[in-house]
C-alpha cells in the first residue's frame, strides 16, 4: 500500500518558500502530518571556459553565517523552462552566456522537507553576455582549472550541496572535455 495524501495545508508564505502541512495515510493505515516547504525549483550550471576553468562565485549566505564558494546557481521564475534559467543566471551572475548548453540531470535538495528541484547544466563556449544582477547579491567570480576543483571537492573546502552534486554529475563530461590536455 502506497503512501496516500490526503490533503495539504498552506501554514505561511515567506518571500522565497511557503511553508505547508502535508496529511498522509501510511502503508499500515496510520495517518499523520508532514511540513514540507514549498520552494520553486531551480538550476546550477557549471561554467567551463576554453582553458578548462570552472566558474564560481563566493557569496555570503545566511544559512552558514559564511560566504560559500559555489556555482552559478538561482531559482526559476514560474513557468520558466529551466534551460532559460540557466542562462539567465549565468548572465546575472557571472556575466557570460553559452554556446552550448548540456542538460546534464538533476536531484532534489533536501527532498526530506523540501520540494525544490534543482536542474544541472554543462555551459561551454562561454562569451561575455551580462545582466544586471539581482539587487541583494554581492557576487565575486572565481575561476579555478577543473583538477584543482576536485581537489578542493575532496579535500573538505567546498561546502555547498548543490555545487559539490553537480560536481559529481559533471564530473564524466569534465573527464572527456579534458582528455589529452
Amino acid at each position: 500500500m502506497p503512501i496516500i495524501t490526503l490533503k495539504r495545508v498552506k501554514n505561511y508564505r515567506a518571500h522565497v518558500f511557503d511553508v505547508a502541512s502535508v496529511y498522509v495515510r501510511l502503508p499500515n493505515g496510520r495517518e499523520r502530518s508532514y511540513d514540507l516547504i514549498e520552494h520553486g525549483d531551480s538550476v546550477t550550471i557549471l561554467p567551463v571556459d576554453a582553458d578548462g576553468n570552472i566558474y564560481f562565485v563566493k557569496q555570503y549566505r545566511i544559512g552558514s553565517n559564511s560566504d560559500l564558494l559555489e556555482l552559478p546557481a538561482g531559482v526559476m521564475d514560474p513557468g520558466e523552462e529551466p534551460s532559460l534559467s540557466a542562462r539567465r543566471e549565468l548572465r546575472e551572475e557571472i556575466g557570460l552566456d553559452a554556446q552550448d548548453l548540456k542538460s546534464l540531470g538533476g536531484f532534489y535538495l533536501a527532498a526530506g522537507y523540501s520540494d525544490e528541484f534543482n536542474h544541472v547544466f554543462l555551459a561551454t563556449g562561454l562569451f561575455e553576455s551580462p545582466l544586471d544582477p539581482d539587487e541583494d547579491e554581492f557576487l565575486n567570480i572565481e575561476k579555478i582549472p577543473v583538477n584543482e576543483v576536485y581537489q578542493k571537492a575532496f579535500q573538505d573546502t567546498l561546502k555547498d550541496a548543490k555545487t559539490l552534486a553537480a560536481l559529481l554529475i559533471a564530473k564524466p563530461d569534465l573527464e572527456q572535455n579534458t582528455q589529452g590536455d
